[in-house]
């Protein structure tokens, strides 16, 4: 097998992105083939967090890997024991010591090639955590031991800080995809090392929102500067993410290419 194809969705909001992963899964494995579908979900529960049955529906629907950042114990009773369980959920790695569950994973396509999915989450604008570059770096170093085959979900604010952990990282790892933002950038490229990257590869749920909340909750908490319960929006429903063909000897990748399309609500 001398290419792999790697399918990435955007973090999937709610019961409306939940859906639409469950409705276009067949379309989405016709489009792309993927040998590999990961998708960030730390906010399949209503917006905020995830439990241990929905990281179970997800996986069902056909998702491989799950990816988690800041709202990762937003639902921790409901979550349990999963991210020790399960090595199908991975959570940020440079969380502190001490945390339960892992922030890397290494999955085994049919055709026997391993792909490794590393989850770091980033410092600027987020709750402080261990040094994304340093933690990032010391495990991609023990994924090489493995195989070469590394994607990596940098769940960040600052659009600075992904371009920079992009680079930094650049030839070393298959990909560096950006989440957290809900809203898909235009960037997407390979990077001189071979690494494909993108800042932000967007939202799998209500696009007719703002970010995913009903639009005039989130204004009033803006207007008003006051407490708000966010209600998730269900209009206006995207698949989002980004699929990436690579080279199973060398890791590097050679195309990539932006989702964005609409979904059955």
């Amino acid at each position: 097998m001398d290419t792999v194809n790697i399918l990435f969705l955007g973090d999937v909001y709610a019961r409306a992105g939940r859906n639409a992963i469950r409705e276009t899964m067949p379309l989405l494995q016709e489009l792309y083939m993927p040998d590999i579908i990961i998708a960030n979900g730390e906010n399949v529960a209503g917006g905020f967090g995830i439990t241990e049955n929905l990281a179970q529906k997800l996986h069902r629907y056909g998702v491989d890997v799950i990816t988690l950042g800041n709202h990762t114990w937003n639902k921790k009773d409901e979550l349990g024991d999963a991210l020790d369980k399960f090595e199908y959920i991975i959570r940020p790695a440079n969380y502190p010591p001490g945390n339960s569950g892992h922030g890397s994973t290494i999955f085994t396509t049919e055709d026997g090639v391993k792909i490794a999915v590393l989850n770091l989450i980033g410092r600027v604008y987020l709750p402080m955590t261990d040094c994304p570059f340093r933690v990032g770096k010391e495990y991609v170093e023990r994924l090489r031991r493995e195989t070469p085959i590394i994607v990596v979900d940098f769940h960040g604010e600052a659009t600075s800080e992904k371009v920079a952990m992009g680079y930094y990282l650049d030839g070393t790892v298959s990909a560096v995809i950006g989440t957290h933002t809900h809203i898909q950038t235009s960037d997407e490229k390979i990077l001189p090392g071979g690494t494909a990257y993108i800042t932000d590869c967007g939202m799998t749920g209500p696009h007719k929102s703002v970010i995913g909340v009903k639009i005039p909750l989130a204004i009033e908490h803006l207007l008003k500067s006051v407490q708000v319960r966010f209600e998730p929006a269900n209009e206006g429903i995207r698949i989002q993410g980004i699929a990436i063909k690579v080279q199973t000897s060398t890791g590097k990748a050679i195309s990539v290419e932006r989702i964005d399309m609409e979904a059955p609500e």
